[in-house]
């Protein structure tokens, strides 16, 4: 049986452990299932696949005006979550969290999270999104190594990470109207 759980840090965010069947054929496990989450409305459903080799960094991203709910499919990775919402009992929290495409658990990141990912191993991650792709218009970003956020990514060598993401700016400059309310 699918067990949803709120995290312990972060108002909002959801942890899925999924229920797997196994027989000698192989698997098969339920990976979304939109009631299992209370947000406004999946009417626009959008499904991502993302591929990333080891040492690879995303992040950190958030949105207005989208969810995200991520499912590792193969591989493992340390997510990297900061509440930014002023308003939220949790504001400022940080949490990291270790998924991994073998034990079945996905991960719901709600409006004003600030989300990223180390890929600890080559991974394949699949993320649902409760909006259409928008050229950029609801994609924006903080730098993944602020202090001020506190986020422990464990971090050996210097990550591989896009010119995007490299040039995310910390929370302390990023505009006040480019920040969620």
């Amino acid at each position: 049986m699918t067990h949803i759980v709120e995290s312990q840090s972060i108002s909002g965010v959801f942890i899925v452990h999924l229920s797997s069947f196994a027989d000698e054929r192989g698997r098969f496990m339920e990976t979304f299932r939109k009631e299992w989450f209370p947000q406004r409305s999946w009417e626009k459903i959008q499904m991502n696949r993302s591929e990333s080799m080891a040492n690879v960094l995303r992040g950190l991203h958030y949105h207005f005006h989208q969810v995200d709910y991520w499912y590792v499919q193969s591989g493992l990775i340390r997510v990297g979550l900061v509440d930014l919402r002023p308003l939220s009992p949790t504001y400022m929290a940080s949490q990291t969290i270790e998924m991994d495409g073998g034990n079945g658990s996905g991960v719901y990141i709600p409006v004003g999270v600030a989300h990223g990912f180390l890929a600890l191993t080559d991974v394949i991650h699949t993320y649902v999104v409760d909006n259409y792709y928008d050229g950029g218009q609801d994609e924006y970003g903080v730098a993944w190594d602020d202090p001020d956020l506190g986020l422990d990514w464990k971090i050996s060598a210097p990550p591989l990470i896009s010119k995007r993401d490299a040039s995310n700016f910390r929370l302390r400059d990023i505009p006040v109207e480019q920040l969620p309310k």
